[in-house]
C-alpha cells in the first residue's frame, strides 16, 4: 500500500439507540449516588453508573452527567462533590435519587464533612472529591475529581447489568478434586443443580446434628418445631400444607407423638409449641445461626448476599404453590 496515498475518513455508523443501549448494558457497573451543594446551599444528588477510576497518584475519579440534567448547573459550579458506591441494601435509595421532581434528601440522615456536600451513610464506599477538570463528552459532561478523602466497608456493593440490579459474587472454584467430574456431557457432575443444592443442604445440617441429637430431635421434629416457631397455632392440615412437599411425615399421628413427648400442646386453634418445645427449637436455631455466621465468615459478605438472592430466585422459580410462611394468615371464619 502506498504510504503517501490519502486516507478516507470512515463513515459514521448509524446505531439503533435501543440496541446500542442494550449492548452497553452487557457491561456490569456499580451504582453510585453523586452529591453536591447548590449555590443557595440546597443539597443536590443524582444516581449514576458512569463512575470510574482515573489515577492512583494522584487519586482521581470521574463520572458523567447528561447535558439536559437539571442538576448540571449545580455540579458545574460546585468545587466539591461526593461519590457514594451503594451497597446491596440501598436499591430503594438508588431509585429515589434516579427520580426527578421530589425532595430526595427528605428524612435522610447525613454525615458531616468539611466541604458541606451531602455525605450519605451505609454505603460500600464513599469518595469525597474536589473538581479537577470538566470535559464535553457528546450528550454528557464528564467530571474528573481529585479524591481528598474516602472510606469503605465490607458491605457488598449493588451492581447494575442488562437493565436491572444485581449482586456481585466471585466465581467459585471447583468442588470436586476429580477431573472426570468436569467432563463435558457427563450424566452426573458437580455442576448439576440438584447435587449442589443437596450437598449444600446436608453439609449445613451437619453443623447442627450435634444439637439435634442432644435435644433428641429428628429431622421431622426440627421441621415442625421450626414452622411453629414462626407461626402458631396451626391446625394439622395447615402444617401439612407447609411441609408435606418435603416428604416428611406430617400426619396427625406423627404430630400427636410430639404432643405426647411434651414438645407441642393442643389448643382450640391447633398445635403450638410447649415450653419444652420452645426451649428445644431455640437451642437448635442458635446452633444454626452459629453455623451461618461461620459460613458467612468463610465465604465473605458479598458472596453470602449473592447466595441468599439466588436461593430466593430458585425458590420462587420452583415454588409448587406453598403458603407464604412469613405472610399474615387470612382471618379465620368465626
Amino acid at each position: 500500500m502506498d504510504a503517501t496515498a490519502p486516507t478516507t475518513a470512515a463513515t459514521p455508523t448509524a446505531f439503533d439507540p435501543k440496541e446500542f443501549r442494550r449492548a452497553l448494558g452487557m457491561f456490569a457497573t456499580g451504582v453510585t449516588i453523586v452529591t453536591t451543594t447548590a449555590p443557595d446551599g440546597a443539597p443536590i444528588g443524582v444516581t449514576a453508573n458512569s463512575f470510574n477510576s482515573v489515577s492512583l497518584d494522584p487519586p482521581m475519579v470521574l463520572w458523567s452527567l447528561a447535558n439536559n440534567a437539571r442538576s448540571l448547573e449545580a455540579f458545574s459550579e460546585s468545587t466539591h462533590w461526593n461519590v457514594h458506591i451503594l451497597s446491596n441494601e440501598q436499591e430503594a435509595l438508588s431509585n429515589r435519587f434516579a427520580r426527578a421532581g421530589e425532595d430526595k434528601f427528605n428524612g435522610l440522615a447525613m454525615d458531616t464533612q468539611p466541604s458541606g456536600a451531602p455525605l450519605l451513610p451505609g454505603c460500600s464506599a464513599r469518595f469525597q472529591c474536589k473538581t479537577a477538570f470538566k470535559y464535553e463528552g457528546g450528550d454528557h459532561t464528564i467530571f474528573v475529581g481529585e479524591v481528598v478523602q474516602y472510606d469503605s466497608c465490607a458491605v457488598p456493593p449493588l451492581v447494575y447489568v442488562t437493565g436491572g440490579y444485581a449482586l456481585a459474587a466471585r466465581k467459585a472454584a471447583p468442588v470436586s478434586t476429580e477431573p472426570l467430574a468436569q467432563l463435558d456431557g457427563a450424566v452426573y457432575s458437580e455442576n448439576l443443580l440438584g447435587y449442589l443444592f443437596g450437598r449444600a443442604h446436608f453439609q449445613f445440617l451437619h453443623g447442627i446434628r450435634g444439637t439435634l441429637q442432644a435435644k433428641q430431635l429428628s429431622d421431622t421434629d426440627f421441621f415442625v418445631l421450626s414452622l411453629l416457631s414462626v407461626r402458631q397455632p396451626l391446625a394439622v392440615p395447615e402444617i401439612a400444607a407447609h411441609i408435606a412437599y418435603t416428604g416428611i411425615d406430617s400426619s396427625a399421628a406423627s404430630l400427636q407423638s410430639l404432643v405426647q413427648r411434651g414438645l407441642l400442646e393442643q389448643e382450640a386453634g391447633g398445635l403450638r409449641l410447649s415450653a419444652a418445645g420452645t426451649d428445644a427449637i431455640l437451642h437448635v436455631l442458635a446452633a444454626a445461626k452459629s453455623v451461618e455466621a461461620d459460613l458467612v465468615d468463610r465465604m465473605g459478605e458479598m458472596e453470602s448476599a449473592a447466595l441468599r438472592n439466588l436461593l430466593k430466585q430458585a425458590i420462587l422459580a420452583t415454588d409448587p404453590g406453598l403458603p407464604k410462611l412469613w405472610q399474615a394468615p387470612a382471618p379465620r371464619d368465626a
